[in-house]
């Protein structure tokens, strides 16, 4: 089945894997979702991120990270820009998220990219998703 905001459905299943403490979780593969996963990879909000299997069938393989007390790690994630509203923002306009201890997600014309980023290039963009 086809979803119609295919970042929602993938921040629903991170929310709902992180509640059900599940050590990974697979989620239908694609471009968007893959840099996202990178990103907060990255910004330290997961784990480790895999492609398995080729063409129409690829899956992405998401692993989760929790504290000592396996509390995970993300404690909110939002979407913002939805397809029937969507919310851009200049790089001057950017908020930090939780008074920056959280991050946020663009999409711009330098590609995926947190706020801390698009505010140091000066670039802003659709305003994709916050993460604390």
């Amino acid at each position: 089945m086809t979803s119609t905001d295919p970042i929602a459905d993938f921040t629903t299943r991170i929310r709902n894997a992180q509640k059900a403490g599940h050590a990974s979780f697979k989620v239908p593969a694609s471009r968007i979702k893959l840099k996202i996963a990178e990103i907060l990879r990255d910004e330290g909000y997961l784990g480790d991120v895999a492609q398995e299997g080729t063409g129409p069938t690829r899956k992405l393989v998401v692993h989760l990270k929790y504290d000592k007390e396996r509390v995970g790690v993300i404690d909110g994630i939002q979407r913002v820009s939805t397809p029937g509203m969507r919310v851009y923002r200049g790089h001057d306009d950017l908020a930090e998220v939780r008074g920056g201890m959280g991050m946020a997600i663009l999409s711009t014309n330098k590609g995926l990219m947190t706020d801390k980023q698009a505010r140091a290039e000066k670039v802003g963009g659709e305003l994709l998703l916050r993460v604390w």
